[in-house]
């Protein structure tokens, strides 16, 4: 009787999580239909094309590797790539150190800190926005905000997104403006830090600035890790600062040119998909490239708990 008992048992047991399973295969279904018309189908489309001589308006015609081929004399997407990795190398580490630095001051308990959290947090919410690169436009255009400041110290000021040597620079400015999502990240980093490390540290006699480098670094190295690894990507993906501040031209004189706003011209003002395609596909793997680097390069830097 008992042995009849448990089978029922587990046949309303097995029931249940059937049904369980359907339900969770419908909850599922709207992600795994995004993920395979949106995410998948386009990959695939796109590594395709990227063999094609594709123009929108008549079919692909298959060229091999033609638009590959053409990458090695292309001179504007060496120029390109040049500023696009310019643009990483500088900014991400400014933005870094720069994110660090103040959650390092907000960690020690001053007063108002949700209130400063939020206002250092808002750039990172806009800073990729059409409005904010607008913005910036007209703070570092002649006539800018920028520029009436220096003038008010006695200062004659330029034009300062018009300029092939400081156009650049105004983007770089712009990303590293935009520290606040690291730096939320990096405080809650440093919150997680058991104090009594510090404490054992102080009856070392160990200064402030012994504690940050032989304490708080090593700790904090997954979470630099991590910020790295995210703000590189973010940062080879970024096109709307250029493509407003310079209308869409990359200039003056290319100063400006991302990698993703050079896809843009070929793909969208050429009309030139197939190349376009393939131009993706190497950002693709330069991103892979930087990513899988840092990996590699973590096991002597990062420090977990074991």
């Amino acid at each position: 009787m008992s042995a009849t008992t448990e089978l029922r048992s587990l046949g309303r047991q097995g029931s249940t999580a059937k049904r369980q399973n359907k339900v969770a295969f419908w909850f599922l279904l709207p992600w795994f239909v995004g993920l395979f018309a949106i995410t998948l189908g386009p990959m695939v489309a796109s590594l395709f094309l990227s063999f094609t001589d594709y123009n929108l308006l008549q079919p692909a015609e298959f060229n091999g590797l033609e638009n590959f081929t053409r990458m090695l004399g292309d001179e504007r997407l060496h120029r390109s790539l040049g500023v696009t990795f310019t643009y990483v190398l500088v900014s991400v580490p400014v933005q870094l150190g720069l994110a660090l630095a103040l959650a390092v001051v907000l960690d020690r308990g001053v007063r108002g800190l949700a209130f400063y959290r939020s206002m250092f947090y808002l750039p990172s919410l806009l800073g990729a926005s059409v409005a904010i690169a607008v913005l910036w436009r007209m703070v570092f255009g002649a006539d800018g905000l920028f520029n009436e400041g220096l003038g008010l110290l006695g200062i004659e000021g330029r034009g300062w997104i018009s300029e092939p040597e400081t156009a650049l620079g105004t983007l770089i400015t712009l990303n590293v403006w935009t520290f606040g999502s690291p730096m939320v990240i990096f405080l809650a980093g440093l919150r997680q830090i058991p104090r009594v490390y510090y404490e054992a540290a102080s009856v070392d006699g160990a200064s402030r600035g012994r504690q940050f480098l032989s304490v708080t670094l090593p700790l904090l190295t997954p979470i630099i890790f991590f910020n790295l690894v995210l703000q590189i990507i973010h940062a080879f993906q970024s096109f709307t600062q250029a493509f407003i501040v310079s209308g869409g031209t990359g200039g003056p004189a290319d100063s400006t040119l991302f990698y993703t706003l050079y896809l843009y011209q070929r793909g969208f003002g050429n009309f030139d998909m197939g190349y376009a395609s393939a131009l993706a596909w190497l950002l693709l793997l330069i991103v892979g490239a930087f990513t899988a680097v840092n990996f590699w390069a973590s096991k002597y830097w990062v420090f977990y708990n074991d």
